[in-house]
């Protein structure tokens, strides 16, 4: 039995979050879930805390504390030299000391009542540092002291124990604490004593209650790998990725809206006989193509991080988003979280500033991986391979390292980017890259080899989840947008969203919702396949095309679940990013040259003189040659409406050519069970791109829910102008009073049958007085690539009126191009 008067040790239930300055942030926050989440289904390994008192006494004991502080006074951390020599020593010193008897005796006492509970002998634990100052939405401490797994027995406690009080003198924490101003005697070390997740047996990850790139607070992050977590959070491995949406899991879904599979190649379990606790083994291939939880697992996991991050808030008295560690128990195959703590590389940003990144010219990329930030940097390489070159870092200097540890923090913070062979959006790197607000790319696996120290190189993670790393110093732009000054239009502005990657950025700005998402940018980009050959892998003759299907569609049921699942992921987080707003989907409008040019592509398309006026859009949708196809389009949008419960999203019908034609995509989206109606039913827009469209308005107004004016394609037909054409592009103008009378007399036929009108493109961007036109016609919302969206609202707001600082006004539908 724990007695609850005893200075030195103290049992997690007996602790809170108000005893922070006995126990430290990580025992307290323990604690804490314990106590308040342990009743609503939050399953936390029990465990004890040896106090920050035992600590004291330890050095007192020892007669170091004294000269340890002074010591530390004295030291200048930017000396690496010098802070490593004398780091060193402290530690040595600390690690030496022995307990004080009766720390000794309180701690036998507490690890034999924990060994009883769980029914062993001497049971297996995890020692972990947690410093009085650590785990605050200010300093999170991260990685800044040691933890020691699989821990057994009195002895080799009570040396973790020490190890542990020796670590709150590690270079890196020594450093950190100078950073942030706190007085290296004001901090003391705490030690928690918790049961084993045996999750060497199965896996362990970490959670953000938030979007870790964007701060986006409407997602659930978690990621993991095969094994103990220590591999996810030292970014020795790729691991799986999850985003859960919290709108629609608190409504009871299955929102889970992403899934990403990781490398896992290593895995970290226990070491059975020998003198070490743990050791790295290689993962299986099979595994590596598994998940590492099922879908429930997530959901539960997702949960927990809500109730988690709901209770902290409260506690705060403001939104709190969370950093949560998570293990999963493979003999019993339980689920459990073994540590939560303030998430502080969004927790402090205060003003609503919206930073805007793009290349002005591309270059070579030497290297590609996970971005971190939506930033980009540009410096001179330096390639460090042991923390004994660290000393030649030079400030403002691109840092390219296998992986980085936290000794490794003082030369980050010099860095102007950072670039690792290993790790994942949750590995040290990222970490400290995001607190520090420095853009990183993670997880390159050649980074180290492709770059050369000397070199001049772009880091870009402006891209969306792909980061780059391009030779040579390229131009870009950054632009600031701090929405609470944008003036209310005179009519809804949206966006036009390509990249779903970019969503959960481009989701901060004002906008009414999305009037264009693309299904064919996702298929290019995240799929990749021509959909017929997923369908009929039998028609595909060549073997290499056959064996890249394979490898890609690896680890899926079957090659259409595969299309589906990705295309599903695309389209969902794009919605769940502007959920509740209003989130127009496109299908697929590739040409058949297009289409050929994806894997497996050719066998199934046509060659055609003209494309631009082929078999494209509605026309492929009911054609025998493309329909299988496109019900696994219609699958995908099912899943992210009824699965995810992202009714937000609707969809559009492109290059509708008659009426005819209108009403058997409508049959053919009845058969793949997308109903047409307001009534729980799904919206369907038509795109209004051909003149036919415009003529037959009202014919075309029974069928569908509105229209969005594809500019470019009714000026080309308008005009007989191809679009691509080179020579003719002068004459290209969607200002064209003809085309101007075209969308005029589309406005006037729909608002009398009432049905909305929207457009999107580059004609309201790029020409003031084409937007201004479309307001005096009675337009009812304007789409626009996000750069534009700024400028547009404060054109419009100017000319028409406006009160500034109301914000974009949600509404209306949107458009393409």
């Amino acid at each position: 039995m724990f007695d609850p008067a005893a200075p030195y040790v103290r049992s997690l239930r007996h602790v809170t979050l108000d005893d922070v300055p006995s126990v430290g942030g990580k025992n307290a926050s323990l604690g804490e879930m314990i106590r308040a989440l342990e009743g609503k289904g939050v399953a936390v390994p029990d465990g004890f805390a040896v106090t920050a008192d035992a600590f004291r006494a330890t050095l007192e004991q020892a007669g170091l504390a004294e000269s340890i502080y002074q010591a530390l006074d004295r030291l200048d951390p930017s000396n690496v030299r010098e802070l490593a020599r004398v780091g060193r020593r402290i530690r040595d010193q600390v690690r030496a000391a022995p307990l004080p008897a009766a720390v000794a005796d309180e701690v036998r006492r507490a690890y034999g009542a924990l060994s009883a509970q769980y029914a062993e002998d001497a049971t297996d634990v995890a020692v972990r540092s947690s410093a009085t100052a650590e785990d605050l939405p200010t300093a999170s401490f991260a990685g800044q002291h040691e933890t020691f797994l699989n821990v057994r027995g009195v002895a080799a406690l009570d040396a973790a124990i020490r190890s542990c009080f020796a670590s709150l003198f590690t270079d890196r924490a020594i450093a950190y604490r100078t950073q942030l101003g706190f007085r290296h005697r004001d901090v003391a070390l705490s030690v928690g004593v918790q049961k084993m997740v045996r999750s060497d047996l199965a896996s362990g990850g970490v959670i953000f209650t938030l979007d870790t790139e964007t701060g986006f607070r409407d997602v659930v992050l978690v990621t993991g790998a095969w094994g103990l977590a220590e591999t996810v959070v030292q970014g020795r491995v790729r691991p799986d990725e999850f985003w859960v949406h919290k709108p629609t899991l608190r409504a009871g879904f299955q929102s889970i809206i992403r899934r990403e599979r990781g490398n896992k190649a290593t895995k970290l379990v226990y070491a059975e006989g020998g003198t070490k606790a743990l050791r790295e083994v290689r993962v299986r291939a099979e595994d590596r193509l598994r998940l590492i939880l099922s879908d429930d697992e997530v959901l539960q996991l997702a949960r927990w991080a809500v109730l988690i991050e709901e209770h902290y808030s409260a506690r705060a008295g403001h939104p709190l988003p969370m950093d949560i560690e998570w293990a999963k128990d493979g003999r019993l195959g339980q689920l459990h979280i073994v540590q939560a703590r303030p998430e502080t590389a969004h927790a402090q940003a205060t003003r609503p500033v919206i930073a805007l990144y793009r290349l002005r010219e591309r270059g070579r990329v030497l290297a590609s991986g996970k971005s971190v930030g939506a930033k980009i940097a540009t410096g001179r390489a330096r390639v460090i391979h042991s923390p004994a070159q660290l000393p030649q870092f030079h400030q403002g200097e691109v840092l390219v390292a296998p992986m980085t540890d936290p000794d490794w923090e003082p030369i980050l913070r010099k860095a102007a980017a950072v670039v690792t062979d290993e790790g994942g959006r949750t590995c040290h790197a990222a970490i400290v890259a995001r607190e520090l607000g420095t853009p990183a790319v993670v997880g390159t696996g050649t980074g180290t080899e492709t770059v050369r120290t000397g070199d001049e190189v772009t880091v870009s993670c402006a891209e969306g989840d792909d980061g780059k790393v391009y030779a040579g110093r390229l131009g870009f732009e950054r632009e600031e947008i701090d929405p609470s000054t944008l003036p209310e239009p005179p009519v809804p502005l949206m966006l036009n969203v390509g990249n779903p990657e970019n969503a959960f950025h481009l989701a901060q700005l004002p906008s009414a919702g999305v009037g264009l998402a693309r299904i064919e940018f996702i298929v290019s980009s995240w799929i990749g396949i021509h959909p017929m050959a997923l369908l009929h892998p039998e028609r595909l003759e060549d073997a290499t095309t056959l064996a890249q299907i394979r490898r890609r569609t690896g680890g899926y049921d079957s090659p259409a679940e595969f299309f589906v699942d990705r295309l599903a992921a695309g389209v969902g987080q794009i919605a769940a990013a502007f959920y509740p707003r209003p989130v127009v989907v496109r299908f697929s409008d590739f040409k058949t040259n297009e289409y050929a040019g994806l894997l497996g592509g050719a066998v199934f398309e046509p060659t055609e003189a003209n494309p631009m006026i082929g078999f494209r859009g509605a026309s492929r949708y009911y054609d025998a040659r493309y329909c299988e196809a496109f019900a696994l389009e219609c699958a995908a949008i099912r899943r992210v409406r009824e699965t995810m419960g992202l009714r937000n999203v609707k969809v559009m019908i492109p290059f509708c050519r008659t009426v005819e034609e209108g009403r058997r995509v409508l049959a053919e989206l009845e058969r793949n069970g997308l109903s047409r109606g307001r009534g729980g039913g799904v919206e369907v827009y038509m795109m209004a791109e051909i003149p036919n469209n415009v003529i037959l308005a009202e014919e075309f107004s029974d069928l569908f829910d509105g229209f969005s004016i594809g500019s470019n394609d009714l000026t080309q037909l308008t005009l007989g102008i191809d679009r691509d054409s080179e020579l003719l592009a002068p004459l290209f103008d969607e200002r064209d009073p003809g085309v101007k009378l075209l969308i005029q007399a589309l406005v006037k036929s729909a608002h009398h049958k009432e049905r909305k009108v929207g457009i999107c493109g580059q004609a309201p961007s790029d020409y003031p007085d084409f937007a201004e036109f479309l307001v005096t016609i009675g337009i009812d919302s304007i789409s626009l690539n996000p750069d534009s969206l700024a400028a547009v609202a404060r054109r419009l707001a100017s000319e028409h009126g406006a009160p500034t600082g109301g914000g974009v006004r949600a509404g209306a539908l949107v458009v393409a191009r």
